[in-house]
């Protein structure tokens, strides 16, 4: 009775054509979200080479490389979301790690005040120990998944 309920409900809502629709949306944003960032890349590459035509400014060509870089891993990640419709954890850990540290390039490990050092060593330290304990965790959910397959198979 129950199931038939549900059945006519999911009838009623078509949830799976609803499902279908949205994450065709939701493509169709990741697909412009990777147009923009190309965009974005090309006119920044233009700028650094732009810039090479004045006195050179090593700071400026430090910061527009690993900006570029920052960028070319974001387009990384949104590819592989399209893919395979999932994003990889130690892929978006990699992008943070860079972004802290092109900041603390672009500054200065000097003209940073000692506190704010300190909490972006905190937050690098958390960082890369997500990125050490992904590989485990990763195995830990595959392992409990199989074991779960495992069990409802057997009821």
């Amino acid at each position: 009775m129950v199931k038939k309920v549900l059945a006519d409900l999911n009838n009623y809502f078509q949830r799976d054509k609803i499902v279908r629709n949205l994450e065709f949306f939701q493509d169709f944003i990741i697909v412009f979200l990777c147009l923009g960032l190309f965009c974005v890349m090309l006119i920044r590459l233009v700028d650094m080479f732009s810039s090479f035509v004045r006195p050179l400014d090593l700071r400026q060509v430090t910061s527009d490389i690993l900006f570029i870089l920052i960028l070319v891993e974001l387009f990384r990640l949104l590819i592989d979301y399209i893919e395979a419709q999932s994003i990889s954890v130690a892929a978006a850990v990699e992008i943070t790690i860079v972004s802290a540290l092109r900041e603390v390039i672009l500054r200065g490990v000097l003209e940073i005040p000692r506190d704010q050092l300190l909490s972006i060593a905190v937050f690098l330290l958390v960082l890369a120990g997500i990125f050490i304990a992904l590989p485990r965790m990763s195995r830990l959910f595959e392992h409990s998944r199989i074991s779960h397959s495992e069990t409802t198979e057997h009821n």
